[in-house]
């Protein structure tokens, strides 16, 4: 297991756990970031991951990512 911020360009991945406070776990789940779903880094870029999570391309901060376990 290790955060998204980690994974590697390109490659799809199945997020595990979501980290965070209660707050900040239910924004990424609001976001499509749940425990089971597939999720792509299009990008990294300026401290900002680039995603794909259900059908969506998403901006998060590398702090963010760092949150989410693949």
């Amino acid at each position: 297991m290790m955060p998204l911020s980690l994974a590697t360009q390109g490659e799809e991945n199945m997020i595990r756990r979501v980290g965070g406070s209660a707050e900040v776990r239910l924004h990424l789940e609001e976001l499509g970031f749940v425990a089971g779903a597939t999720v792509t880094v299009v990008s990294k870029m300026g401290g900002n991951v680039i995603v794909n999570v259900k059908e969506s391309r998403i901006a998060i901060s590398q702090e963010m990512a760092n949150k989410i376990m693949v």
